[in-house]
């Protein structure tokens, strides 16, 4: 048996991934809508996008907290403990950390974590690495993280566990890309052109 499904902490794990996407993408939804978030953080939308952020990130840690404990209890396999595996591991993760970081670095905090639904919206869409090589690179490097954690210890169950993450976020985009994309174009019909801004100032 190469994957324990017997085991709680593999169900806690993926239950926890599941959690995450669900969880932002229905409170900043619900934030876009309502302002519940900038409400509570005094009218500060800036405040409001900081405090979601801060949350995300805290659950993402637990969230890997939790895949790691799933792998320590599940069954290793010799097949993938060589040389070659761990290579690719290392590169796996060096890459998506490269990823991620990169994205976060181009869209700043507030780009990455959910400022569009709070209002705060990028003036032109981020087109430099690693976004003129991928359409999601955050989703993609997080994946590649998962997988290369996985083959670092040698656990098909953290293969399965990766699989899902992927599965996840696939999900998860087919709500975040339309409704982002609705923000923006929303803002196009109500802001003024440039032209009616050139005859104001006139």
């Amino acid at each position: 048996m190469i994957v324990d499904f017997g085991k709680t902490s593999l169900w806690v794990s993926l239950a926890s991934i599941t959690f995450n996407p669900t969880f932002w993408n229905i409170a900043a939804q619900r934030e876009f809508h309502t302002h519940w978030l900038t409400r509570l953080c005094g009218g500060d939308k800036y405040r409001g996008c900081y405090t979601i952020a801060a949350t995300i990130f805290g659950l993402g840690l637990i969230r890997d907290m939790l895949f790691n404990h799933a792998l320590s209890e599940q069954p290793s396999w010799d097949m993938l403990d060589n040389f070659a595996v761990h290579a690719a591991a290392v590169l796996l993760v060096a890459v998506g950390m490269t990823l991620v970081l990169s994205s976060t670095y181009m869209l700043g905090i507030t780009g990455t974590f959910l400022g569009d639904y709070f209002g705060i919206l990028m003036d032109a869409r981020v087109t430099g690495f690693p976004f003129n090589v991928l359409d999601n690179p955050m989703y993609v490097g997080s994946t590649m993280s998962f997988v290369g954690v996985s083959l670092w210890h040698a656990k098909p169950a953290g293969l399965l566990v990766s699989a899902y993450v992927w599965l996840v976020y696939h999900i998860a985009l087919k709500f975040e890309g339309p409704f982002t994309a609705m923000i923006y174009a929303k803002r196009e019909t109500t802001s003024p052109s440039p032209a009616s801004k050139k005859k104001k100032k006139l």
